[in-house]
């Protein structure tokens, strides 16, 4: 099932599970489905994340152009939030988000299009995630936007601890003060 979310350009995908007494088959990728759906590569690269403990937020995320990157994001252990941001400079929705909680148990994937950063937490220890992107890792081009930016709303569920980042997610510029990277 293809669910269009409240910024249309990001999907919820919950792919159809066959399961028995000896537990299931899904299949998570099927592409010309994905692409009736919106959900368009080609993607090229596949990346795995592991997350020790909760609370680790990883994000915001995204590769500017040239090689700016979809991504197409499961949870295979454990759950996340999953947050997509609107970046399109001039769209209706620039500053505001779509999140989603993905697990190993519900099998949910989010589309994360090129224009819209990416981030997740960990909602429980032992965490890996999984995700498909439409252009290779460029260095140059990676980019990143304050987690904890309060112009954007976003509702981390970190609990009464301090989330766990990286030294570079915890120095990222807030939305205003970024560079336009990309139009609407």
């Amino acid at each position: 099932m293809f669910e269009k979310q409240i910024i249309p350009e990001i999907v919820l995908v919950t792919p159809r599970r066959f399961g028995d007494d000896r537990g299931y088959f899904q299949e998570t990728f099927r592409e010309h489905q994905y692409a009736e759906a919106g959900i368009t590569g080609p993607f090229v690269q596949d990346n795995h994340s592991y997350s020790a403990d909760q609370g680790v937020i990883r994000g915001l995320h995204f590769q500017a152009p040239p090689h700016a990157q979809g991504k197409l994001v499961r949870c295979t252990r454990g759950r996340i939030l999953d947050v997509a941001l609107d970046i399109r400079h001039g769209s209706p929705t620039y500053g505001h988000h779509v999140s989603a909680e993905l697990s190993a148990e519900n099998g949910k994937q989010l589309f994360v299009p090129v224009g819209f950063a990416h981030g997740f937490c960990t909602m429980t220890p032992d965490c890996e995630v999984q995700y498909k992107v439409t252009a290779y890792y460029d260095g140059p081009c990676d980019r990143g936007l304050a987690w904890d930016d309060a112009d954007l709303g976003i509702n981390w569920p970190v609990g009464e601890n301090p989330p766990i980042l990286s030294k570079k997610d915890a120095g990222q510029p807030s939305l205003r003060d970024m560079p336009i990277y990309f139009e609407y």
